[in-house]
């Protein structure tokens, strides 16, 4: 008789039913993950649409490159995540392993190409507080506009920071296992969070990088 995948609970009845929890589980905190930025989303639409030709005139300050850069990173990670999920569930123990590596690495790629916009941003006097400037009429508008972007992108780079975290654990957790298939669970759910990260950025760049800006 073939072992089980993973190892059961006792309060389950089966792998399937352990599973079909665990997926349950990470939906609901996911759903609570949308509440969050879904509130700062509405608030940026609520200034915009206040402030309209203000928000275009700070947009014109993103980097849309870098921007793009992001997005290409992002969208290529999440298709690796994707098939490693896929492998997981084979048992495919170093091709899982690199490709769940290689997603992190590519969200560490992210996280410094944002943090080399938010050194420029800061450079241009750009970052809300005693150190912003700008000159033009709609000063403040423009500094509400970085406020939500900082914040927004910042909330948005913590929680790439968390997934790369996540993905380089359980790549080398998959590396070591005895049964990789085990961790299939665990290496589905953690690519249900990356495609959150991504999802929200797919959001984020339009907004900031795009929306506005003069053809």
């Amino acid at each position: 008789m073939s072992e089980p995948a993973a190892e059961i609970a006792h309060q389950f009845v089966d792998a399937g039913q352990q599973r079909d929890a665990a997926t349950f589980g990470m939906w609901i905190f996911l759903c609570t993950e949308v509440l969050l930025f879904g509130a700062l989303f509405l608030g940026y639409t609520v200034y915009r649409l206040q402030n309209p030709e203000t928000f275009d005139e700070a947009a014109a300050h993103t980097l849309i490159v870098a921007g793009s850069i992001n997005t290409a990173i992002l969208l290529v990670s999440s298709f690796c995540v994707a098939v490693a999920v896929h492998l997981a569930e084979q048992g495919e123990r170093l091709r899982v392993t690199l490709l769940l590596c290689t997603a992190a690495l590519l969200g560490a790629l992210f996280l410094a190409v944002k943090a080399y916009e938010y050194h420029l941003k800061i450079q241009e006097g750009l970052f809300p507080g005693q150190a912003f400037h700008f000159s033009g009429p709609h000063s403040q508008g423009v500094e509400m506009f970085f406020v939500l972007y900082f914040t927004m992108t910042g909330l948005h780079a913590l929680h790439v920071a968390v997934g790369v975290a996540v993905l380089t654990g359980y790549g080398v957790a998959v590396l070591l296992a005895q049964r990789p298939a085990r961790l299939a669970t665990a290496v589905d759910l953690a690519g249900l969070y990356w495609h959150f990260v991504d999802i929200v950025w797919v959001f984020l760049f339009p907004l900031f990088y795009l929306v506005g800006r003069a053809p």
